[in-house]
């Protein structure tokens, strides 16, 4: 049970960073517009007596996450994510789903429940089967849960397309969701077979430590009979090394999971960057008058010289 409430607690410490590209705004004293730039990048000099006021809280406002609930104000995907996380069904509520919200909790009350007895069960009597029950049980639960803050951010109507807050929450509950999301399919066969490669390096290598470990226990265990040719000292370097290969495979992991991120973000945002297919390099003879005549090295008289012209 604490590995559970460990990994919840781990989940809440990630949405926490996903969260920090919540936007922060500066608002004029009328509250009609919003400025995009740092306090002051808008003025053209200082005035002391501006009414102009910065909003230097930044991160999370629960204020708004729940404003947003009752409907008073709107959301993005982050903090409907966030409010998933901390309260199932909270997406389901601003999305107006309220049909759901009986499934969610029917689901994860019953499969909670369940689990506990079959644990209870496990440890009067010892039997594996009751084991082997409560983790399917709360296996079922983690699904339920995971399910719910999915389901709130598909539902979630937005007017951008792809939207980048929500291409980034797919690839972060689902590795190539937010790659399908933004229409770029060719890229899930990279992500997933880095992702098969990296649990492919993780298990052989875990194999060998935990061979070498073994050997190592048994060469130093003068009553085991071990007659092998691999000596205590060489099995421990081989042991200390393939542990060391199995926790690269390890961040190698948490790097693809990052980088699939990461990628859905930033594709997402370039969506709509406009590259043009006219692209040319032209280079010709031209007249070149002064600028400022008076400046002019010599005389007043244009000069002949070459002119670029790049268009991309």
């Amino acid at each position: 049970m604490r590995r559970y409430i460990l990994t919840l607690l781990l989940l809440v410490g990630v949405c926490s960073n996903i969260c920090a590209q919540f936007k922060t705004a500066t608002k004029t004293g009328s509250g009609s517009g919003v400025i995009s730039g740092p306090p002051g990048s808008n003025t053209t000099g200082t005035n002391s007596e501006s009414e102009v006021s910065a909003d230097t809280t930044g991160g999370i406002s629960f204020k708004k996450l729940f404003r947003g609930l009752s409907h008073k104000d709107s959301l993005t995907p982050s903090y409907l994510f966030l409010g998933s996380v901390i309260m199932p069904g909270s997406a389901q509520i601003y999305n107006r789903d309220y049909w759901k919200l009986p499934l969610f909790y029917g689901g994860l009350g019953s499969t909670i429940y369940f689990g506990i007895q079959n644990n209870q069960k496990y440890q009067q009597t010892g039997e594996q089967k009751y084991a082997n029950y409560r983790t399917y049980c709360y296996l079922s639960a983690g699904l339920i849960y995971w399910s719910s803050v999915m389901d709130g951010i598909i539902s979630f109507d937005s007017d951008k397309k792809p939207d980048p807050g929500k291409s980034t929450l797919y690839s972060a509950l689902l590795p190539g969701l937010g790659q399908a999301y933004n229409g770029d399919y060719w890229k899930i066969p990279i992500w997933y077979g880095g992702f098969v490669a990296c649990g492919y390096f993780f298990h052989m290598n875990d194999i060998q430590y935990k061979r070498f470990k073994y050997i190592y226990i048994m060469a130093n265990d003068s009553e085991s009979g071990y007659k092998g040719h691999i000596t205590a000292s060489q099995a421990e370097w081989y042991r200390d090394q393939y542990r060391r290969y199995r926790d690269y495979s390890v961040i190698a992991t948490v790097l693809v999971y990052a980088l699939n991120i990461i990628d859905a973000n930033v594709f997402a945002y370039m969506s709509d960057f406009d590259v043009s297919d006219d692209l040319s390099f032209n280079v010709q003879p031209t007249i070149v008058n002064p600028i400022n005549t008076n400046f002019a090295a010599v005389n007043n008289n244009p000069a002949f010289g070459f002119q670029m012209q790049l268009n991309f």
